[in-house]
C-alpha cells in the first residue's frame, strides 16, 4: 500500500493485447490453431515538444498533440513515501489530500466549481518516489487551469477544519486494506525485502496516524514541495504562448525549495517462507520474488519481455500452469516493481488452501524450466508482439505520453529510450530471455510470503524455506 491506495501494480507491466501468435480452440475444428499473424509492431513516436526551465527551477514540457480539444496538465514532483519519516508513514497522503480544500483566496468547493466550469476534476496524489497534481481540461481554458493549479501550490490554505474528516478517511481506507489478503501479502512481501526503508514501510501505525497535526502536514509540504522538485507537463490541444505566459505569471516566482533527496534501499532476499496466519482461511494469497536490475540498466527492457513470457502476460507460461492446465487459481501475475534506481520482481497468486504447496512447485517448476532452456522463437516472438503492441496503445493519449515521459526522465534513460523501445523489444532473443531468467530470477533467493491459514499449509510449505510467522506492521 502506498498513501491510502495499492501500490505494488504501480509499476505496471505491460502484456498482451495485440499479437496473434497465440493459439485459439476453435471448436469447429477441434484443433489449436493460429490466427493469421499480423503485422510488424511499429516504433513509438514521440510529439515534438519543447521544454524550458524557470528561474527558480521548475522544469516545464510542453508537448502538442493530437486533434480532440483537450489538454491534460500535470504537475509531478520528485517527493511522496520517500521522505516520509518512520513516525510519519501517509503523510505525504495527507498533502495531497489537503492541496484540494483551499487556498488563501478560494474554498475547496470554489475550487472544485472553477475546475468543472473548465470541463476539469483536479486529481492529486501521493506515491512512493513521485506525487502528482493536475487534470485534463478543455482547450481553451489551459492557461486558466494553469492559475488555478498554481494558486494551489502557492496558497495553499491547509484549513484545520478538515483535518478530523481527512484523519478519518486515512484510517477507514487503511482499515479496509487491511481486510484484502492481497493487499496484506503485497505490504508483507515488501517489507520483507527493504525492511525500515520508505519501499517496506507500507502502513503506519493507527494510533500515529490520528496524531498528524496540520502543524505536521504544513511542514511536510512546505519541507518537500517546491520548484526544484517539480516537473510540469502539458500535453493535447493547446496554445503554447498563452500557456507559456500563465506558468511564468502564476509559477515564476514560486519558491525553489530543496533538490531532491536520494535514499537508495538496500533490499535483501533469501529463500524463507513468511506467513500471516488467518485462521480459517479457504485460500492462500501467495507472493513470491525478489531484488532485481533496475530500469536504467542495459538488460531491463530484456527482463521485461522475459517476466511478460513468465508471468505478465494472459499467455504467459505460469498463468498457463496454474490456472489453464491446473486450475489452481484465477488470475495469477507477475509484475516488475519499480522505484527510483530499484526494482523487485514478483508473481502473485490466490490458490486453493488445499494446493498452496502444489502452486509453489508449479510456479518455481517454470522459473527454473525458463532458467534451463531457451524458449522456442515462435512463442517469444507471439509475447513480443503483445508487448510491443500494447506499449504503443497505452502511450496513445496525453496522459500517457506524460507517464512515459516522466518514466524517462525519473530514470534518466536518455532521450532515444521511447523511440527505440519497441525496436529493443523486439531484438530480444530467446538466449536473451533464458540469461535474464538465470541471472535474475533466481529462484534460490526468492522470498516467499503467504497469507493463509497456516495450520493447513505448514506441511506443504515445510519444504521451502524456514516457516516465518510474521504479522503487518
Amino acid at each position: 500500500m502506498r498513501g491510502p491506495t495499492m501500490s505494488l501494480k504501480m509499476g505496471t507491466v505491460l502484456f498482451s493485447i495485440l499479437g496473434t501468435a497465440f493459439g485459439l480452440d476453435l471448436i469447429s475444428s477441434g484443433q489449436k490453431q493460429l490466427p493469421p499473424e499480423g503485422g510488424a509492431p511499429r516504433d513509438f513516436k514521440i510529439p515534438a515538444g519543447r521544454t524550458f526551465i524557470l528561474g527558480n527551477g521548475l522544469k516545464v514540457t510542453l508537448v502538442p498533440y493530437g486533434k480532440v480539444p483537450k489538454a491534460t496538465i500535470r504537475f509531478i514532483f520528485r517527493t511522496g513515501a520517500i521522505d516520509e519519516p518512520a513516525d510519519r508513514i501517509w503523510i505525504s497522503s495527507f498533502v495531497a489530500d489537503f492541496l484540494k480544500e483551499g487556498t488563501a483566496a478560494k474554498t475547496a468547493k470554489e475550487i472544485a466549481e472553477a475546475a468543472a466550469g473548465m470541463g476539469a476534476e483536479i486529481s492529486s496524489n501521493a506515491g512512493t518516489d513521485i506525487s502528482s497534481l493536475g487534470g485534463t481540461v478543455l482547450s481553451e481554458f489551459v492557461s486558466e487551469f494553469i492559475a488555478l493549479l498554481a494558486d494551489m501550490l502557492r496558497n495553499p490554505a491547509f484549513p484545520e477544519s478538515e483535518l478530523v474528516r481527512i484523519r478519518a478517511n486515512h484510517v477507514r481506507r487503511m482499515a479496509v486494506a487491511k481486510a484484502q489478503p492481497q493487499t496484506l501479502a503485497g505490504a508483507g512481501f515488501m517489507h520483507a525485502l527493504y525492511g525500515d526503508h520508505p519501499y517496506g514501510r507500507l502502513f503506519p501505525a493507527e494510533e500515529a496516524l490520528k496524531s498528524y497535526s496540520i502543524a505536521a502536514v504544513r511542514k511536510f509540504f512546505e519541507d518537500r514541495f517546491g520548484a526544484r522538485r517539480t516537473h510540469l507537463y502539458v500535453a493535447g490541444v493547446f496554445d503554447e504562448k498563452k500557456v507559456e505566459a500563465s506558468v511564468r505569471a502564476g509559477l515564476e516566482n514560486w519558491r525553489a525549495g530543496a533538490a531532491p533527496a536520494v535514499r537508495l534501499p538496500s533490499p535483501k532476499s533469501k529463500r524463507a517462507v513468511y506467513v500471516l496466519d488467518r485462521p480459517g482461511s479457504v485460500q492462500s494469497t501467495v507472493l513470491i520474488g525478489l531484488p532485481v536490475i533496475h530500469p536504467a540498466d542495459k538488460d531491463f527492457i530484456a527482463l521485461q519481455v522475459t517476466d511478460a513470457l513468465l508471468g505478465s502476460s494472459f499467455a504467459s507460461r505460469i498463468t498457463s500452469n496454474i490456472r489453464e492446465d491446473k486450475g489452481y487459481t484465477y488470475a495469477p501475475s507477475s509484475a516488475l516493481q519499480t522505484h527510483y534506481r530499484d526494482a523487485a520482481w514478483y508473481e502473485q497468486a490466490d490458490v486453493s488452501t488445499e494446493v498452496t504447496g502444489a502452486a509453489l512447485k508449479e510456479i518455481f517448476f517454470e522459473i527454473d524450466r525458463l532458467g534451463r532452456e531457451a524458449p522456442p522463437p515462435e512463442e517469444l516472438k507471439g509475447i513480443q508482439a503483445n508487448f510491443a503492441g500494447l506499449f504503443v496503445l497505452q502511450n496513445a493519449t496525453p496522459g500517457g505520453i506524460i507517464s512515459q515521459l516522466n518514466g524517462v526522465e525519473l530514470h534518466g534513460l536518455g532521450k532515444d529510450y521511447l523511440a527505440g523501445y519497441v525496436r529493443n523489444v523486439l531484438k530480444v532473443a530467446p538466449a536473451d530471455v533464458q540469461r535474464m531468467a538465470k541471472s535474475h530470477l533466481r529462484s534460490k533467493d526468492m522470498t516467499i510470503y503467504i497469507v493463509g491459514d497456516l495450520a493447513k499449509i505448514r506441511g506443504q510449505i515445510a519444504p521451502y524455506g524456514e516457516i516465518v510467522k510474521t504479522d503487518i506492521r
